[in-house]
């Protein structure tokens, strides 16, 4: 399966070498577009119950860990305990070498799956957003099967971002991924418990797949319409 993600995994390499572990260098343009979609993603968390031991958070795709640069800087860092895989021995080297305290490995959890619900939820930050060459068809199959590695990896739920359908043009470098298409999926494959964003200023969205449904906690009593 690795082999399949080698345009992409070269295309990020590249960006790597030459713009370093900075947002560039993974392909963003620049740092306010990346704490959007850090932000939105980590509400995944809020599904996790809150009281026990920090949530385990896996980041698939963690390039060089710039999320835990984020987390330091919003004072989060201390409240998730992190893991972070990428199919790029580069990428994680780059990241073992700034955060080495923090756990790193090179794995395609699709072909090497991690245990069920070993991680209480899953990240997945630009992993699906460009498609650098791979056919639409395939990418599809791609993005279908991480998306349901990672959430069999994840207790409570996972978010992952692709491009929208709903822009004034496709780009044939990225990947352009439907709100039904995402929608089938999920139901036919991984939960009918799933929400959609597509607030936050950019061509993109982010998905969540939930284990259970998140409903608001209630605050009425049960039969508050009767009164």
């Amino acid at each position: 399966m690795s082999g399949d993600w080698l345009p992409l995994q070269d295309h990020y390499e590249r960006r790597l070498r030459e713009a370093g572990a900075t947002p560039q260098g993974v392909d963003w343009p620049d740092g306010p577009g990346l704490e959007a979609r850090f932000a939105t993603q980590l509400r995944v968390l809020d599904a996790v119950p809150a009281g026990g031991e920090a949530p385990l958070l896996l980041d698939v795709g963690c390039g060089p860990g710039l999320l835990l640069d984020y987390l330091a800087e919003t004072g989060r860092l201390s409240q998730v305990r992190y893991r972070g895989v990428d199919i790029s021995p580069a990428m994680v080297a780059a990241a073992r070498a700034r955060w080495p305290e923090q756990a790193f490995e090179v794995r395609d959890i699709v072909a090497e799956p991690l245990e069920p619900e070993s991680v209480d939820a899953a990240i997945m930050n630009g992993v699906l957003t460009e498609r650098q060459g791979i056919p639409r068809e395939r990418m599809v199959a791609l993005a279908e099967g991480i998306v349901a590695a990672a959430f069999r990896a994840a207790r409570y739920g996972v978010a992952f971002n692709a491009m929208s359908k709903h822009v004034d043009w496709e780009r044939d470098d990225l990947f352009h991924w439907g709100f039904d298409e995402v929608a089938a999926f999920l139901k036919r494959d991984v939960t009918r418990h799933m929400a959609f964003r597509a607030d936050y200023g950019l061509y993109e969205f982010t998905a969540f797949a939930w284990r259970e449904p998140q409903r608001p906690a209630p605050l009425a009593p049960e039969d508050w319409w009767t009164r």
